[in-house]
């Protein structure tokens, strides 16, 4: 994920400090010898080792989609991806107004809806 990080950055126009920095001092328990010289070149005149580590922020952490599958008769159709907190009826609705839930329930009667939020949508139908 480091390398992810790095390959990223280096796409980036400007160089910005502070992700630098970071990036260096997450390197540090994996290669102490180079994330030294690194930040060393950052201008810092400390050791590495006694530099805090970042603080993580939980709450870039937290989902606020997720992907919930329409099934017509218990097999899955179709995939969406929503907002976590959405309600019964929309993801309901959702699911009858995609395409391809439309093609499997064309001239059939819908008998049930079983609605699981953020899980799944299961149209039963005859």
């Amino acid at each position: 994920q480091l390398m992810i990080f790095n390959n990223e950055m280096m796409k980036m126009d400007k160089r910005y400090r502070e992700p630098c920095e970071t990036f260096v001092k997450l390197l540090h328990p994996f290669a102490p010898h180079i994330a030294e010289e690194m930040w060393s070149i950052l201008g810092h005149n400390e050791s590495l080792t006694n530099v805090a580590w970042p603080e993580a922020d939980h709450s870039k952490a937290v989902e606020n989609t997720v992907e919930v599958v329409f099934q017509v008769n218990g097999k899955v159709r179709a995939k969406a991806s929503v907002a976590k907190d959405m309600d019964k009826a929309a993801l309901e609705k959702l699911a009858m107004e995609n395409d391809r839930m439309k093609e499997f329930m064309a001239g059939k009667t819908v008998v049930k809806s079983i609605v699981v939020p953020g899980k799944l949508v299961n149209i039963v139908v005859k």
